[in-house]
């Protein structure tokens, strides 16, 4: 099943706080000079709409959370949400997630990556698109400090099986820890868009969290 069509952006949002590209960005990205403050700092792969990283950077102020999106008219839409919500603490990107973090991202500075309903690319020949590889979650154990915390959520039950054997033969990350799935509470009261389509559909959502340890 195909996305639908966006709503329009209201044009007065003023996008420049929350909307960025990957290249604006300084190697290694210095969050201090993003956020204008130190805190821990979370980074959604695959953003689509934004609707996890509003509802994570209203639930949780203390924190950071970067989001990034290679479709521009995602990362774009994505943004408005956290202007019309102005939330200071979260910032859309658009461009390679993956590029993000092999070149931006310095080691150690994550408290969490969140890899939410990514692309299963279905044909066998396409897997090695997927962004649960073996380079991308090198790079995971690299930018997660000590205690942080790999989310990964997919309605695809091989994708999510084939995720998990790839983390456990080449990650020292400790998981799979159950993720129980809890009622909704409003109509948006999901992690994503994808997980409501999923869940009114009363199709199941497969859900694991791992974590970096000594």
């Amino acid at each position: 099943m195909g996305r639908r069509a966006l709503r329009k952006i209201d044009p007065r949002l003023d996008l420049s706080r929350h909307l960025k590209t990957i290249d604006q960005l300084p190697q290694p990205l210095d969050p201090v000079e993003l956020f204008g403050r130190e805190a821990p700092l979370e980074v959604e792969i695959g953003s689509g709409k934004g609707l996890f990283l509003a509802s994570a950077a209203a639930a949780a102020p203390e924190h950071n959370f970067l989001g990034v999106e290679v479709a521009a008219k995602y990362a774009r839409f994505a943004a408005a949400r956290l202007a019309k919500r102005d939330l200071p603490n979260a910032v859309m990107l658009h461009g390679d997630g993956l590029g993000l973090f092999r070149e931006r991202l310095a080691d150690a500075s994550l408290a969490a990556v969140h890899v939410y309903f990514p692309d299963p690319w279905w044909k066998k020949r396409h897997h090695k698109r997927r962004v649960m590889n073996e380079e991308f979650l090198r790079d995971v154990v690299r930018t997660l400090r000590l205690g942080g915390s790999l989310h990964f959520w997919t309605d695809v039950q091989d994708y999510f099986a084939a995720s998990l054997d790839l983390i456990a033969g080449h990650t020292p990350l400790v998981g799979p820890l159950e993720v129980p799935e809890r009622p909704a509470e409003h109509d948006l009261d999901y992690r994503t868009h994808f997980e409501r389509r999923t869940r009114l559909g009363d199709l199941p959502v497969y859900r694991a969290e791992f974590r970096k340890s000594e």
